[in-house]
């Protein structure tokens, strides 16, 4: 897995396209919301502005990068030639993914903590850590699914745009308007909870049962993807 891992993050290193859409495209964003927080802080919060960066990177640096790899390594017979290698399924998955989602973590880290840094501090740092790796793991496992339905690269910019786009829309209405009013709708629609858990760790306001019960549809729909990801994947290009 970890030989795998290695040859991959290498790759990305070495593929410009992947480095603006993973890298540099998610940073500039973030920037810029963080550069107009005063602005964005009158529409929600400085949580709501923290769940938007979670939520960008999550969806453009580990999502959508997630759905192109493994589209990509389908597409060139790369993923069958490694199937063929003592590297169980699992293993060759995990050494595939485990380069962009490092990325993505460290990403996350590195943003928030500047963020911290010219504005006001997490209230609760433990609990925010949870819903950061609770919803990379969601955005992950949804990516897999989506590669399923992913014939090619070029593919990809069309089959993972719906699910970013509408994650970061369900992250700003969440995010604004809080949970008030249509509570379960919100909290069962893709990044509902996880917006509302990251809201809660940079406010403060939330306690330990809240937080369970945030972290119920997010694992909700790592099981839904992983499950569909069993089913639709293909290990080699459909004919």
């Amino acid at each position: 897995m970890l030989a795998i891992a290695h040859s991959e993050l290498i790759q990305i290193f070495r593929n410009r396209a992947v480095l603006v859409t993973s890298l540099i495209m998610p940073t500039a964003a973030t920037a810029f919301f963080i550069y107009l927080r005063g602005l964005f802080e009158k529409i929600g919060s400085l949580g709501y502005i923290a769940a938007v960066i979670v939520f960008t990177i999550g969806a453009f640096s580990l999502y959508t990068a997630t759905v192109t790899t493994l589209a990509a390594h389908r597409q060139s017979l790369f993923l069958k030639r490694l199937r063929s290698t003592a590297a169980g399924d699992a293993s060759i998955l995990c050494g595939l993914l485990l380069p962009i989602s490092v990325i993505a973590l460290v990403q996350v880290g590195l943003i928030l903590s500047v963020f911290a840094a010219i504005s006001v501090a997490p209230a609760d740092i433990a609990l925010l850590a949870v819903a950061v790796v609770s919803t990379l793991i969601m955005m992950l496992a949804l990516g897999a699914a989506t590669a399923g339905v992913t014939n090619s690269p070029e593919h990809a910019q069309v089959t993972s745009l719906p699910l970013s786009l509408g994650v970061i829309a369900v992250a700003s209405w969440v995010g604004v308007t809080g949970t008030e009013s249509l509570t379960w709708v919100k909290r069962l629609l893709p990044g509902g909870s996880a917006t509302e858990l990251v809201v809660n760790a940079w406010n403060g306001g939330a306690d330990l049962s809240d937080a369970l019960l945030l972290l119920g549809p997010i694992v909700g729909w790592v099981a839904v993807a992983i499950a569909l990801a069993s089913r639709l994947f293909r290990w080699e290009p459909r004919r």
